[in-house]
């Protein structure tokens, strides 16, 4: 299982903030419900937590995603965002 914070994917966040990927492989503020779109697409298995937060803004109820995997996290991450990005235009 591999978790997915929507900050990983924030094209307006920084490396410390918690973006896991370039800014040009990013998008401006994900929302959870994108991202799980962008993992039925991907007719990936997924479990939604709408009422987590992010270690690094603890006070923010983002939500994760727990997703199954089997390649690396990096990969996954590069695969939602592309994937928002299409559904975004």
């Amino acid at each position: 299982m591999i978790t997915i914070w929507p900050q990983y994917l924030d094209k307006n966040l920084s490396l410390k903030e918690g973006r896991k990927i370039s800014k040009e492989d990013c998008v401006k503020d994900p929302k959870l419900s994108e991202i799980e779109k962008a993992l039925k697409r991907l007719g990936l298995q997924y479990n939604v937590q709408k009422e987590r937060s992010y270690p690094g803004k603890w006070y923010e109820k983002s939500g994760r995603i727990l997703v199954e995997w089997d390649k690396t996290k990096l990969e996954l991450i590069r695969e939602v965002s592309l994937k928002i990005k299409e559904i975004r235009n």
